[in-house]
């Protein structure tokens, strides 16, 4: 993905990550089309962030992503980068089914079938574009699991495995297929994180991530340098001492373990 002249769309982006990203590729020269569920807060993102655009979509309902996709194509026939940014991360108690089923069925639609979706919504019109770009969203928790949250784990496992199955299904389209793999960032996705002091700041991780996207524009996966701990375990040997690390660092499964490791 090139790092400006793009028409981008970033459902679930109306805070966190996701917003924070838009405004940052918005100001270096892209068309930036924002989606989320709460008009309010996309009505607000319009008014403050001017040259953004909005649209209502709900990645939890498939007519919903029926429609909104078919409004950003017609609004906006030059897109070709799409960011699955939308996911809930909540705590589980898997030793009582009453305490966890539901949770984990919301955090699957969400966190799986959305992006799912949202690719089948869109990757025929990517295909038509000289230079597209896909881009998932999986996690560090995909490669290292923090226990208190299994769904929210499996599922960033899974996107990472959708994410390299269908970049082999794409290749010789136009299409690439570009994994984000956050660390523990200071947004809002669970209660404490955006205090945790072993949390990566809100902006310095977008700031890092605009860096690799411009010097790193092949790069199948965008990594931090923070989230490598989580994402080399299992390669550099010491998996077993990374998931103690992990689920000892904080009971409530709000921050992530903070050393930056070099990939082997």
């Amino acid at each position: 993905m090139d790092i400006t002249g793009n028409t981008i769309f970033i459902p679930g982006a109306t805070s966190g990550i996701g917003l924070a990203l838009a405004v940052a590729l918005h100001d270096r020269g892209n068309t930036v089309i924002v989606g989320g569920r709460r008009t309010e807060l996309l009505e607000q993102i319009a008014a403050e962030h001017p040259g953004i655009d909005i649209v209502r979509i709900d990645t939890a309902d498939a007519d919903s992503i029926r429609t909104a996709s078919a409004a950003v194509i017609e609004r906006h026939p030059e897109l070709n980068v799409l960011v699955a940014m939308a996911g809930i991360m909540r705590v589980e108690d898997w030793r009582d089914p009453a305490r966890f089923l539901a949770t984990a069925e919301a955090t699957v639609t969400t966190n799986l079938l959305g992006p799912i979706r949202l690719i089948a919504a869109f990757v025929e019109h990517l295909q038509t574009r000289p230079d597209a770009t896909i881009m998932t969203v999986s996690s560090g928790l995909a490669f290292t699991p923090l226990a208190v949250t299994p769904s929210y784990n499996a599922t960033k496992a899974a996107i990472h495995m959708l994410s390299e199955s269908i970049r082999l299904q794409l290749a010789g389209t136009s299409v690439r297929v570009q994994e984000l793999e956050p660390p523990a960032v200071r947004t809002g996705l669970m209660p404490g994180q955006e205090e945790s002091p072993v949390a990566l700041p809100l902006d310095a991780f977008v700031a890092e991530v605009m860096q690799l996207i411009e010097t790193q524009p092949e790069a199948t996966e965008l990594q931090v340098e923070r989230v490598k701990f989580l994402r080399y375990g299992e390669a550099r040997g010491d998996y077993a001492q990374v998931v103690a690390a992990l689920n000892s660092s904080d009971p409530h499964g709000k921050a992530e373990v903070a050393e930056p490791v070099t990939a082997p």
